[in-house]
């Protein structure tokens, strides 16, 4: 029997570039996943072959092979068996898979009084600073006062209310981290019921909210040099 040709099935022409490749990919995928069509046989057979055709398609060298023999240039690359896409080959595939499928499995962020397992960055602060002019000539040394998230001293950073404290998360049991299979395919995820952090707060800090941090100052000294000019930037 002889099979489809890739670019039909993922729905693209033969030129096309490897964000719309992808594009194209992620709205088949998610249209015929096997969660979203339980029971569905040609659904799932239809997903094993939109990924199949997108695992040769994305590889740059397979997809060369492909232009120029067809099927025929595959040979054993393209499967671990008759039909089937090498999944091993896909490298980074399963953070596509986070990307393409994190709304059956559910978002990252905790709830419930969850708190999140990993602190992100925060945004660069900027502040303007007038001195006067004998300062702009012999330099200076002020202090300047700017926000930060300081540890909640009512719950001493747990988040817990007092005579209470966190209990671990009945759905990942505590790890922080809930595995997903399906097929192939297998993946981590943050727990969406406590955001990655193991552990619910069912009572929470009525001063922090349960966040086990609130807002504060620091204080920060600034060295100026002489003759700085209007405008200038210091960077801490």
């Amino acid at each position: 029997m002889s099979k489809r040709d890739f670019y039909e099935v993922l729905g693209v022409e033969r030129g096309v570039s490897e964000s719309e490749l992808k594009k194209a990919y992620r709205k088949l995928a998610l249209e015929c996943h096997p969660d979203r069509n339980p029971g569905d046989t040609a659904a799932e057979e239809r997903f094993k072959l939109v990924s199949e055709a997108y695992a040769v398609l994305s590889d740059a060298e397979k997809r060369a092979r492909y232009d120029r023999f067809g099927h025929a240039g595959l040979g054993g690359a393209a499967g671990g068996g008759p039909g089937g896409a090498d999944f091993g080959d896909l490298g980074n595939f399963g953070d596509l898979f986070n990307d393409l499928f994190g709304d059956i499995f559910g978002g990252q962020g905790g709830r419930g009084g969850s708190r999140r397992g990993r602190g992100q960055r925060g945004a660069d602060l900027r502040y303007n600073l007038e001195i006067d002019l004998v300062d702009v000539l012999h330099g200076c040394e002020p202090s300047i006062k700017i926000p930060k998230m300081k540890r909640c001293e009512s719950c001493a950073g747990s988040g817990a209310a007092e005579g209470s404290k966190p209990v671990r998360c009945d759905r990942c049991q505590g790890s922080g981290q809930l595995v997903f299979q399906q097929g192939f395919f297998r993946v981590n995820r943050p727990c969406d019921r406590c955001g990655g952090a193991g552990e619910i707060i069912e009572n929470p800090c009525p001063r922090c909210r349960g966040a086990g941090r609130v807002e504060g100052q620091q204080t920060i000294h600034l060295k100026v040099p002489p003759g700085v000019e209007d405008g200038a930037r210091l960077r801490v």
